[in-house]
């Protein structure tokens, strides 16, 4: 599965972006695609994951509440839709896709991943 972001850019404190990741390729043997992000100095941190098939969701504590992940199968097509971006959020945000895992929130677990597109807040 090949994986590519985009969306990413710099917004004000309290602003919002909405990132997108294109999946092509094998993508009927994904199972769950993930969101990741990497900030200088840092270990890649999980931010959030969505089952392919039935769309659950689980989100990391930094975001919950104020990010939002989505899927569009017909698209093949996931989003991160960020509100209430703090300067923290800072980072280069990597798409991930699985093709079955049961720990959701560790990048070892994901087979593919996209390039990353940073996302800068400043404040």
């Amino acid at each position: 599965v090949q994986l590519v972001e985009s969306g990413g850019g710099l917004v004000q404190a309290g602003g919002s972006l909405r990132l997108s990741c294109a999946a092509s390729g094998r993508t009927f043997s994904v199972y769950i695609m993930g969101w990741f992000r990497q900030a200088p100095g840092k270990e890649r941190e999980f931010v959030a994951a969505i089952t392919w098939s039935t769309g659950r969701t689980y989100y990391g504590d930094s975001v919950k509440g104020r990010f939002t992940i989505s899927r569009d199968t017909a698209k093949n097509t996931a989003y991160l839709q960020m509100n209430s971006l703090k300067p923290e959020d800072t980072a280069v945000y990597y798409c991930a896709a699985a093709n079955y895992i049961s720990i959701y929130d560790s990048p070892s677990k994901y087979n593919s991943w996209g390039k990353g597109t940073q996302v800068t807040v400043s404040s």
